[in-house]
């Protein structure tokens, strides 16, 4: 993953390995399991390519690469010199750090930018509230199911109202329509304690060792970034990366 967090800063924060401390909240968590030898040998290689364009590398080990993203906008955030920060993700997970205009989520393949607003449209529940949808409807990309028959709809609608699990009424005496309603209450309750640990492995922490925004600002490659480009046949690359260090300077 990578985030911008001004025009001159940027970091890559990456999964270093693939487990971190949500496989001791939850035994179904994603693990290294079917992860590609051939794949997994390029983590490193990624990050040594990233060091030597002069990328801020961040490498997870007890957290994840979201974390550490998460965590830097924490700290970007404090930091009265930045005037706005670009989460360069699609991931739904990191809809949850957007806030007002000023943090942003970036889809860089869809060419969308989403404010506070823009998670409203897409996810129907505002960025406070993702980690509880989720909670709901589950994410199998992280290994966590969800509560059985509440889909993004029918999450989004509840929760557009209630913001957080604690504030669903249990016995179904809902104040918004939903079509289900009597079955999906029925399974809230019975999973409440299930959706409040899908929750907790769905909100990212902020606590990550990240350093400060100054850590993070590029100045331009390694010395041994043209060495890396020669491996890689990027030629071109050397000179690209050269005239916007220049530009930059």
């Amino acid at each position: 993953y990578q985030c911008d967090w001004s025009s001159d800063v940027c970091s890559s924060d990456l999964d270093h390995t693939v487990e971190s401390f949500r496989n001791d909240l939850y035994a179904g968590y994603k693990t290294g399991e079917g992860l590609d030898p051939e794949l997994f040998g390029q983590f490193a290689l990624v990050e040594d390519a990233l060091t030597a364009l002069g990328v801020a590398v961040l490498p997870m080990v007890q957290y994840e690469a979201d974390d550490g993203l998460a965590s830097g906008v924490r700290v970007a955030r404090d930091d009265e010199r930045v005037a706005r920060i670009f989460v360069c993700t699609p991931d739904k997970d990191l809809a949850q750090c957007v806030e007002g205009d000023r943090i942003v989520q970036v889809d860089r393949r869809k060419g969308e930018v989403r404010d506070e607003d823009g998670v409203r449209t897409k996810f129907g529940v505002g960025p406070a509230s993702i980690p509880d949808w989720l909670a709901l409807t589950g994410d199998t990309a992280d290994g966590f199911p969800g509560l059985p028959g509440w889909g993004a709809k029918s999450s989004a609608a509840v929760l557009a109202h209630y913001d957080h699990l604690e504030a669903i009424p249990r016995d179904g005496e809902w104040e918004v329509a939903v079509r289900g309603a009597a079955r999906l209450a029925a399974t809230f309750d019975a999973g409440y304690e299930d959706a409040l640990l899908f929750r907790d492995l769905a909100t990212l922490r902020d606590d990550a060792p990240v350093g400060t925004v100054d850590d993070w600002r590029w100045t331009g490659p390694a010395a041994d970034f043209a060495t890396w480009c020669e491996r890689l046949g990027l030629d071109r690359t050397v000179e690209k990366v050269a005239k916007l260090a220049a530009e930059r300077a």
